[in-house]
């Protein structure tokens, strides 16, 4: 993911699991441009944060020092106690470029990963992602690189192509230049967007079959919530599964049955009357600022009263699910909030006579590097979908947040508590008008083909809008026909030539049939206007 796996949110991810297992689950960084980060010190520093002087120069052999003789303790990135495994995933188009960026981030990781699929227009533009597909001479060459030089794992990431034998003979490619395991997602490289439509896992299947067993393959795609983990290593037959945009809208995924009922005792994991649950928001969003104020601001995190659960008595605060991650925290120090200038202070009377665009420019600086702060408004709005669709007023003040200013995220906060508690007290009183009927509230309907429509996917994952729950795209026939989706130039002209070939088809099949038909009639003496047309259902 783009600007969406930093140390935090992966801090987050794993602290839904106890902490003996949370070395189970294996992290992505966010995906850098390799050509950037090995050139520029600015970009390494903004982006990675191993250690706090920055990286400056890359371990090119193994002969140097190991990390604990360089006096320079792990920072966050890689952090041995709470972030490993760990990958660090890259893009590239040159070997040079990869190995040197490879080569900066070693020690501080336990493989390195080439994204061969990102899909977007800036991929295509900078000629990297799914847009290195038809170059697989360059593919070889970066892999054969890595894995040549460099001391730890290289990994690759594809998508399926057209047919299961050219997807085949892709995995085969990566495999034989040094791959040590390749993660594939079972979507197409034009699949995305409202064209998104659903992974085909059989594509993955085919590859767990044709390929020699010894081989780790990753699944990802259609994992939109926990009971989906299972059912894709089950279906697949892969060796683990990924999730990117499940875990965006629930970093608790992959929570065991076991920490969501601890969690359904301390109040952070609901459930409804009918056996359906989910994380609250509000507890997830507790977590995850504790996080940014422990490890990224190193400051203690605020203390907080108990999450309210109705019925039930005040009791003392209690300890989040999985914690601690690390031992007891000792602040170490404070980024001090850089204070307004004379001429940046407004005046009492400022908000109602200075215009809009001049206080914007009078409110104090909270500008910051952090990768870890500049994501947080972005991971709100995806946690928070649902409650701020409805509750418009914290969805505004989310849009006006900047990053690191903790105290409108606690505002926040505060207001998601507040209607959380309205939420769960109106649940009490009438669980019915937070039940899905039979038909959504757009009015379509379930037809039962899952390649067709998303009803049947929606209606599984809904639930009240303070829980968790993953954001299910509308199919591409779907958004056409609400027009969400439009078709481009490109797009329209193949359609047209499609139904063109068609009804060229079934013309030369009509005539067919009708010489066929006319000798029918001349045997068996009936009359064409009496005969029933072939594949049509009559009575």
């Amino acid at each position: 993911m783009v600007d969406q796996s930093e140390f935090a949110w992966r801090l987050l991810t794993r602290s839904f699991l106890p902490p003996d297992q949370q070395s189970s689950l294996l992290a992505y960084t966010p995906m850098f441009h390799a050509r950037l980060f090995r050139g520029t010190q600015t970009f390494r520093d903004h982006h990675f944060q191993p250690i706090r002087t920055g990286l400056t120069s890359p371990l090119r052999d193994s002969s140097q020092p190991p990390l604990e003789e360089k006096q320079e303790p792990v920072y966050l990135d890689g952090h041995p106690s709470h972030d490993r495994p760990l990958i660090v995933q890259f893009c590239a188009n040159d070997p040079d470029d990869l190995l040197e960026a490879a080569q900066h981030v070693a020690p501080y990781c336990d493989a390195v990963d080439l994204n061969l699929g990102c899909p977007q227009g800036i991929a295509r533009k900078g000629h990297y992602g799914s847009f290195l597909q038809e170059s697989p001479n360059l593919i070889h060459s970066l892999v054969s690189k890595l894995a040549k030089d460099l001391d730890i794992p290289i990994t690759a990431k594809m998508r399926i192509l057209n047919t299961k034998e050219e997807t085949l003979q892709y995995a085969k490619l990566l495999l034989d230049a040094g791959a040590s395991w390749i993660a594939v997602h079972g979507r197409r490289r034009e699949q995305k967007g409202h064209q998104t439509g659903l992974a085909d896992w059989t594509m993955i299947r085919y590859l767990r079959d044709m390929l020699p067993k010894e081989t780790v393959i990753f699944a990802n795609g259609n994992v939109l919530g926990h009971q989906e983990l299972e059912r894709c290593l089950q279906v697949t037959g892969a060796d683990g599964v990924m999730s990117a945009e499940g875990n965006l809208c629930d970093p608790g995924i992959f929570a065991k049955d076991q920490e969501r009922k601890l969690g359904e005792e301390k109040g952070e994991y609901w459930k409804g009357r009918d056996g359906k649950g989910g994380w609250r928001m509000d507890a997830v969003m507790r977590r995850y600022l504790d996080i940014l104020y422990q490890h990224v601001l190193e400051i203690a995190p605020p203390r907080r009263t108990p999450l309210f659960v109705p019925g039930s008595k005040t009791i003392d605060s209690l300890p989040l699910v999985g914690t601690p991650l690390v031992p007891p925290f000792q602040p170490t120090s404070t980024i001090p909030t850089q204070p307004p200038t004379d001429d940046q202070t407004p005046t009492s009377n400022s908000t109602s006579e200075t215009p809009a665009n001049k206080r914007k420019e009078n409110r104090p600086s909270s500008r910051t590097t952090s990768p870890n702060l500049l994501a947080v408004q972005a991971h709100l709005f995806h946690l928070l979908r649902p409650l701020v669709s409805k509750h418009t007023h914290i969805r505004d003040k989310l849009a006006r947040a900047r990053a690191r200013d903790m105290d409108t995220f606690e505002e926040i906060l505060s207001l998601i508590e507040d209607v959380t508690k309205q939420g769960l007290l109106d649940y009490e009183n009438d669980p019915t008008q937070f039940e899905v009927g039979k038909e959504e509230e757009d009015g379509v309907g379930d037809d039962g083909n899952e390649e067709e429509s998303s009803v049947k996917a929606r209606r599984a994952c809904k639930r009240p809008w303070w829980v968790c729950q993953p954001y299910v795209r509308p199919l591409p026939k779907e958004a056409l026909e609400k027009g969400s989706l439009s078709l481009g130039k490109k797009a329209k002209r193949k359609m047209e030539e499609e139904a063109a070939e068609e009804g060229r088809r079934m013309k030369g099949r009509e005539e067919g049939k009708d010489s066929a038909r006319e000798e029918r009639d001349e045997k068996d003496g009936v009359p064409r206007d009496e005969m029933a047309k072939e594949a049509m259902v009559c009575g």
